[in-house]
């Protein structure tokens, strides 16, 4: 079974990318919501948290604590690099049992912004990087947030990997630019992992 990580930017588009993949049939793992399940539910991880950011990183109620974290990690590097630390091995294992119970599909896809930040690329045979141009992006973001100004969003924008890397550690793009057609492209990918296999 081949592993084919699926990554890019804020506002690229990459889920409506990965749901034309699983209407072909093959099973995503979405970094993102397995990472707050995780979070959430990994007991060992759980201690770690509050080890390293204090009790309050869980309310009373044993809920992970969000807008605390959020707080803490969001303008300083190094608690953030600490927090992703912590959480990625743990998301790593959780995607190894995930793929091993889906062992049964041809390929499957890991859909993770932080790809190459997280190391997780080295638990994949392929990586495909959903690309757009910055105004399609910021455009998309503002339909899908209106309360986020353009600064807002540039600043997120500013603390991912720049999108050139990105492209250039792929081995294949995925151009979501609104003028390209979307499905020839997935359909196009699909055919070659199928022969990949074969």
């Amino acid at each position: 079974m081949l592993k084919i990580g699926i990554t890019g930017g804020i506002g690229v588009g990459k889920s409506i990318v990965c749901r034309l993949f699983e209407l072909l049939g093959i099973p995503v793992y979405d970094s993102d919501a397995r990472a707050k399940w995780v979070m959430q539910h990994d007991v060992a991880l759980k201690q770690e948290l509050q080890d390293a950011f204090g009790e309050e990183a869980y309310t009373l109620a044993g809920e992970l604590n969000r807008p605390y974290l959020a707080s803490i990690v969001f303008n300083n590097p190094d608690r953030l690099a600490k927090l992703n630390a912590l959480v990625h091995p743990h998301v790593g294992a959780d995607f190894s049992n995930w793929a091993k119970a889906n062992a049964k599909a041809p390929y499957v896809l890991k859909e993770a912004a932080l790809m190459f930040e997280s190391e997780a690329w080295r638990q994949m045979d392929k990586i495909i990087t959903v690309s757009a141009p910055l105004n399609v992006r910021i455009k998309r973001l503002k339909q899908r947030d209106p309360h986020r100004t353009e600064a807002e969003i540039l600043a997120i924008i500013g603390k991912q990997l720049p999108e050139e890397e990105k492209m250039a550690r792929a081995n294949y793009i995925i151009h979501n630019d609104d003028k390209q057609l979307l499905i020839p492209q997935v359909l196009q990918l699909h055919q070659q992992f199928l022969s990949l296999l074969k």
